[in-house]
Formats: structure tokens, C-alpha cells, sequence
């Protein structure tokens, strides 16, 4: 990463859970990077793919998705969903070039403000390590 530019992270969060969470770190005064720019979703499993894909189209460095631990979801199974959803789609990011580690899928409750703000930090750690997106490489298939 470039000294003068710090990682741009977008942040897609459960209403009921993950933003809870955020919001207890900031009401705690826990410290941890402001680099993550939070969007509250619904639940995890209304996520499109396109979320993702547009978040790093604009620029975005790294993209966290977080919800409700499995079996706390306020929609009984949105965030099973998402799991399966997005192993696959992980797997089709890596396959078009995307390095491993841009997109994070995690499980926050809304009690676990310490463990936002240490993911926060960890998440914004690894995308400096990778370094700016510089989109998706294009790989030579067959020939």
C-alpha cells in the first residue's frame, strides 16, 4: 500500500447482529481503524453478489461481510444462506483473479463490540498487505 493512501474496506452489516456490534465498539470507545465503511443490510442472506462486485468495482480495497452467528439469525436462516452463497462465490472471485482475503465472511453478535473493533483492525491490516485492488486479472484459459 502506498504511503498516501490508506485501504478503502466497505462493510456490509446485519442490522440486528454485526452493526449492533460496530455501534457498541464505537459507543465502548474501543480503538481500531477508521477504514471500514459500514452499510447496514437486512440480513446477510438478502446479500447479491453484485453488492460485492460493485463495492469493488468503485474502489473498495477489501469487502467484510458480517452476520448473526448460525442460529441467532432474526431470520431463521439468512445467514446459512449466505455461507453457502458466498463459499461459491469466493471460489468464482479467486478463479477470475481476485486475491484470497478481499472478501471476509464473519459472525458478529451484537455483545461482541471488542471482537468488531479486532476484526476491524485485522481486516484493515491484511488489505495494506495486499495493497490497493487493481481489479480483476485476466488469466489465459486453454491456449
Amino acid at each position: 500500500m502506498a504511503e498516501d493512501r490508506e485501504p478503502r474496506i466497505v462493510g456490509f452489516l446485519c442490522n440486528w447482529c454485526s452493526y449492533a456490534a460496530a455501534d457498541l465498539a464505537g459507543m465502548s470507545r474501543f480503538h481500531y481503524p477508521p477504514h471500514l465503511c459500514a452499510i447496514r443490510v437486512p440480513c446477510t442472506g438478502r446479500m447479491n453478489p453484485l453488492f460485492v462486485m460493485s463495492a469493488l468495482r468503485r474502489g473498495a480495497d477489501a469487502v467484510l461481510i458480517a452476520g448473526c452467528h448460525p442460529g441467532d439469525c432474526h431470520y431463521v436462516s439468512g445467514n446459512l444462506t449466505a455461507r453457502r452463497r458466498f463459499s461459491v462465490f469466493r471460489s468464482l472471485l479467486e478463479f477470475a483473479g481476485v486475491e484470497e482475503g478481499r472478501l471476509n465472511l464473519t459472525w458478529i453478535s451484537a455483545a461482541e463490540g471488542k471482537r468488531f473493533a479486532s476484526l476491524s483492525t485485522q481486516l484493515t491490516q491484511r488489505a495494506k498487505e495486499l495493497g490497493p485492488y487493481k481489479g480483476m486479472l485476466r488469466k489465459r484459459i486453454g491456449v
